[in-house]
């Protein structure tokens, strides 16, 4: 069987030239894939997401001025991107591909969506490149669906998920757990159920052996029907806005051991790929393929 990917590069992201969003990233990892994997994954389109399911998130005053165009100009300014409606038809899609691979992990054990990870973005606001949080949206969605009751994201991009936390603050049905550089963006950090902050520099052999303690301690704590993995590819050492100075060789152990865990302890994994800004984009790309590789190699659909 197949392992199902889901993409939405086929929906543009317009940006102005020279802007530090990597937007060609997605078309370039789904044509690797392509070319080197096809006879092993399933690329499929997903469907976008409902109003409904965006509002178990999200306030309905913020998702409706976002939808119609009536943010502010400091609320787009604080997302750093600028608004179109093929923005937010993007971001519907693939707010809807990180909500497809959850349902398929759960039928099928595995399933990633060739994007998302857009953990920044609150429940009134976006942030750092983030209109909608695709993963609170579709933990809830699997919860509404009755399909999963206990759900824990492990972000692994080099920035915290403070979005994701301050949005389930409040919500003991799913663990938060972000492994994340201390002195880096968001400077004012929300509370996850784990966090764990790592000092500007730091090589492969202290960042693994932090998520490995962390790991231990979260899938202990939080016993999940599903994990949502943000693969970042910004803890890399060349990466832009990254400042930890993880190898590809040492963010494929990571997703190595991420991927083990939560097969070890028979959990369903949906992977995200979330941030990655090193100025050659084909290190990137580089880094997404090696995750998809590993998810191939590790769990078997």
């Amino acid at each position: 069987m197949r392992l199902k990917l889901y993409y939405t590069d086929t929906f543009p992201i317009p940006l102005p030239e020279q802007h530090s969003f990597p937007s060609d990233k997605y078309a370039l990892l789904r044509h690797r894939l392509t070319a080197y994997f096809a006879d092993r994954i399933d690329l499929q389109i997903p469907s976008p997401v409902c109003d409904g399911a965006i509002l178990r998130a999200h306030s309905a005053s913020y998702f409706h001025r976002f939808a119609s165009g009536n943010l502010t100009d400091k609320e787009i300014r604080r997302v750093g991107l600028p608004w179109s409606k093929q923005i937010v038809k993007r971001t519907r899609y693939s707010v809807g591909a990180t909500i497809a691979a959850c349902r398929t992990a759960l039928e099928k054990g595995s399933a990633a969506n060739l994007g998302g990870g857009t953990h920044h973005a609150g429940r009134d606001h976006g942030r750092g490149f983030c209109w909608l949080n695709d993963s609170v949206i579709a933990a809830r969605a699997m919860q509404a669906a009755h399909l999963a009751e206990r759900i824990m994201v492990v972000d692994c991009d080099v920035h915290q998920g403070n979005g994701t936390a301050a949005i389930v603050e409040d919500d003991p049905s799913i663990f938060t757990f972000s492994i994340h550089g201390k002195k880096n963006y968001p400077y004012r950090k929300a509370i996850s159920d784990l966090d764990i902050e790592l000092e500007d520099g730091t090589d492969d052999a202290v960042y693994l052996k932090s998520l490995e303690n962390g790991l231990n301690t979260a899938l202990d704590q939080f016993r999940a029907h599903l994990v949502i993995y943000l693969a970042g590819a910004d803890p890399y050492r060349k990466d832009r806005f990254g400042r930890l100075s993880l190898t590809k060789a040492g963010l494929a152990q990571r997703d190595r051991m991420v991927l083990t865990f939560t097969q070890q302890y028979g959990i369903p994994v949906a992977v995200t790929m979330a941030g990655g800004y090193a100025p050659d984009v084909g290190d990137i790309v580089d880094i997404h393929l090696g995750t998809i590789r590993t998810l191939l190699d590790i769990i078997r659909p």
